[in-house]
């Protein structure tokens, strides 16, 4: 509801609250994984609502100044982009399903949690919205046994690197048991299809999507 965070005093306090934060004060791995992911996705939502109303985040930026690389906020004292969070900060990580957390305020996205991401609960957030993700064959797998296809979004092609031991078994890994051992019994006959990329804003808005 990117309208309604334009007047949230609530959402301020929060931006300002990363602003303030230590990072470096972080024990784990969890801890940093979760405190990272929340504030990938509090500066992509900031980015959108400092800026509203607009059409799709990419509008932010231009082809050769993309929003991606363009300040995203503060972080700590420290002025951080998108780019800087998911690439040198997160995928480093090497946590793959780091992919069906962060949102980049975009309807092909994965769906934004409700909640935040806490280290205790980390893995649990981490599986639920992962399937949750490829359970949506709009924008994470689809099926089609008929010519023997698996759809998924283009993010699996592009970050393809990130999913150890192939975007296939990963994918498979976190569908249900019945679509994950057709996917299996397929082998080299499997063809693997990506899905159109929709930029426009995940805004409440646009009902039922």
């Amino acid at each position: 509801d990117y309208a309604g965070l334009t007047r949230s005093s609530d959402w301020r306090r929060l931006v300002q609250g990363l602003e303030r934060s230590d990072p470096d004060a972080l024990a784990s791995r969890q801890e940093k994984l979760a405190f990272w992911i929340n504030a990938y996705n509090i500066l992509a939502v900031d980015l959108v609502v400092r800026a509203y109303p607009v059409e799709s985040i990419r509008d932010l930026g231009s082809l050769l100044s993309p929003v991606w690389k363009k300040p995203a906020g503060t972080i700590g004292g420290e002025t951080v982009t998108l780019d800087r969070v998911e690439h040198e900060i997160l995928r480093p990580m090497g946590e793959p399903r780091i992919h069906g957390a962060i949102v980049c305020a975009s309807l092909s996205c994965p769906p934004l949690r409700r909640e935040p991401y806490r280290a205790a609960d980390l893995d649990a957030q981490r599986e639920d919205n992962v399937r949750r993700w490829l359970a949506d064959p709009r924008k994470g797998a689809r099926i089609e046994r008929a010519t023997k296809t698996l759809t998924l979004s283009p993010i699996f092609d592009w970050l393809e690197e990130d999913f150890e031991g192939g975007v296939v078994p990963f994918v498979a890994a976190h569908l249900p048991p019945e679509e994950a051992s057709w996917i299996r019994s397929q082998g080299r006959a499997l063809r693997v299809r990506y899905l159109d990329y929709d930029w426009s804003l995940n805004d409440t808005r646009r009902a039922g999507r």
